[in-house]
């Protein structure tokens, strides 16, 4: 799937000082996709960010357009509150 960047998504990862290249990663290569509703879905892995703590990155995808708009992007440390077992 391609996606391009919302400039919210962007603002954001440079904000809270998300690198891109973590989020390309995730985009090509996520732990879990999880469908929020019609349009968005989640793409989210756990990653380390260099300080050997685990955190949760989430990227929020607009899936009804062509190409997909990542929408918003965040990390948190409540990976238990958004984490699916299967």
């Amino acid at each position: 799937m391609n996606f391009r960047f919302s400039n919210h998504a962007l603002e954001e990862m440079g904000k809270r000082k998300i690198p891109i290249s973590f989020v390309e990663a995730v985009l090509k290569n996520p732990q879990q996709i999880l469908p929020q509703d019609e349009e968005i879905t989640i793409y989210q892995s756990q990653i380390d960010f260099g300080t050997d703590k685990l955190y949760l990155l989430r990227i929020f995808i607009n899936i009804t357009l062509d190409p997909a708009i990542v929408v918003t992007v965040y990390r948190t440390s409540q990976i238990k509150k958004h984490w699916r077992n299967p």
